[in-house]
């Protein structure tokens, strides 16, 4: 997978896109996501409720994994069984 690439999840309607990629399968309610949307949805894991929000960027603690939220979900997002975290935004310079 690439950057730009679309991913949905197989157990609830989130679906994102990948801004930055390392090794790992992404995974939303701890199940993988996939690019074609499945037909009959699951339920996700307890662990990976949480749910995800329109328009927020999800990294892992090294940066290495970034994800755009293009459609929330009630699953929450993970690589490999760790959970992504929101993505702080980036303080504005002061002005004088």
């Amino acid at each position: 997978m690439k950057a730009g690439t679309k991913l949905k999840s197989a157990v609830c309607d989130t679906e994102v896109m990948i801004i930055r990629l390392g090794d790992g399968t992404i995974e939303c309610g701890g199940a993988p996501m996939t690019e074609e949307k499945t037909s009959t949805p699951g339920t996700p894991s307890a662990d990976f409720s949480a749910g995800t929000l329109m328009g927020k960027r999800y990294v892992d603690t090294d940066e290495t994994c970034e994800l755009l939220c293009i459609k929330p979900g009630k699953g929450s997002l993970s690589v490999n069984g760790v959970a992504l975290v929101v993505k702080d935004a980036k303080p504005l310079p002061a002005s004088d």
